[in-house]
């Protein structure tokens, strides 16, 4: 009996993307993770956090919301129905991956890893719904996100290299740096969530349970945090230009250090009007973008060589799968 190909494999067979194709797949999922953080924000910011009263369904009786729940049934279910649209540009990616020869299986594993973060994410933004917002589930469902985000960043940065071993651009101590400074924005990040669970913006108009701590007692360790990741900052910057690194890793810096100053303007502008819900939202934003940029640093202090070459027809030489600069150019590098 002849062997059953999985569709993936006859995908593969009739169809052959180029590289850029791939990349742009790749990057595709890391704006999709920066868009469902944002209506996830917009959920919790517009009080529509319980507009679909239950999970799986809208309602007991129905599947999508009905006209006398309103526009916060709306916008709960459409960003319900965004987790779908997620899903569909995460397998554009899978197949695309599976498809490229030479087949690399850790892009597919990468795709794969971020289709199961969406699953699980669903789940407990499900149970977020359940318990009635508890901020503890309400923080988990946000990690959660932030974790697709990251998956996302190193699968775009993956399919723009090689499969080599990775090696450092820089001595050893200024990587262990940027690691620190990875860590101490994962903080940041962390006690963010617990400042949302203290704050005000429960998510739903009715007074919902809320973290019992000081708000503003945790908002200053949120400032201090910044303090840190700020002061890390410049310092990986210093350091970097003191070693002689190349540019790339200089330029991420930088861009780390310009999308920390934009964010600092919209914290204190959120804390000194109010936590008015649009400047709330912005900071929502401005804190994936924060994180993206921390990722990149990391990433761009190591390599793994060109990405690797497509096998020619019988006959002709082996061609480039892409050009290394435009590989480069790609991921930011």
């Amino acid at each position: 009996m002849p062997n059953t190909l999985n569709p993936l494999e006859l995908i593969a067979r009739r169809w052959q993307p180029s590289a850029r194709f791939v990349q742009r797949a790749a990057l595709a999922t890391v704006v999709m993770a920066v868009i469902i953080v944002i209506t996830g924000g917009a959920v919790r910011l517009s009080q529509s956090g319980l507009g679909c009263s239950t999970w799986p369904r809208c309602t007991p009786d129905s599947l999508t919301p009905t006209a006398a729940m309103g526009i916060n049934g709306l916008i709960e279910f459409g960003n319900r129905m965004l987790t779908y649209v997620l899903c569909a540009v995460v397998g554009l990616f899978i197949i695309a991956a599976r498809a490229r020869a030479p087949r690399r299986r850790s892009l597919t594993r990468l795709g794969w890893a971020q289709f199961w973060i969406v699953m699980g994410n669903a789940v407990v933004g499900g149970i977020t719904v359940l318990t009635g917002l508890n901020p503890y589930i309400v923080s988990a469902h946000f990690l959660l996100t932030t974790g697709l985000l990251t998956v996302a960043v190193v699968t775009w940065r993956r399919a723009c290299e090689g499969d080599e071993e990775p090696r450092d651009v820089v001595v050893r101590p200024v990587r262990q740096l940027s690691w620190v400074l990875l860590a101490a924005t994962a903080v940041l990040t962390l006690v963010g969530t617990v400042v949302t669970g203290t704050g005000p913006h429960a998510g739903d108009a009715k007074k919902v349970h809320r973290i019992p701590l000081d708000w503003q007692e945790i908002t200053q360790l949120h400032v201090d945090f910044v303090y840190v990741v700020v002061g890390l900052t410049v310092a990986l910057w210093f350091v970097l230009r003191a070693v002689k690194a190349p540019a790339a890793p200089r330029r991420a810096v930088l861009e780390l250090f310009g999308c920390l100053l934009l964010q600092g303007v919209i914290g204190y502008t959120q804390y000194f009007l109010g936590l008015p819900e649009i400047v709330v939202g912005l900071h929502m934003f401005g804190s994936a973008l924060v994180w993206i940029a921390v990722l990149r640093i990391v990433l761009a202090l190591r390599e793994r060589g060109p990405l690797p070459v497509v096998p020619a027809p019988a006959g002709d030489e082996e061609a480039p799968a892409a050009q290394p600069a435009a590989a480069t150019a790609a991921a930011g590098r």
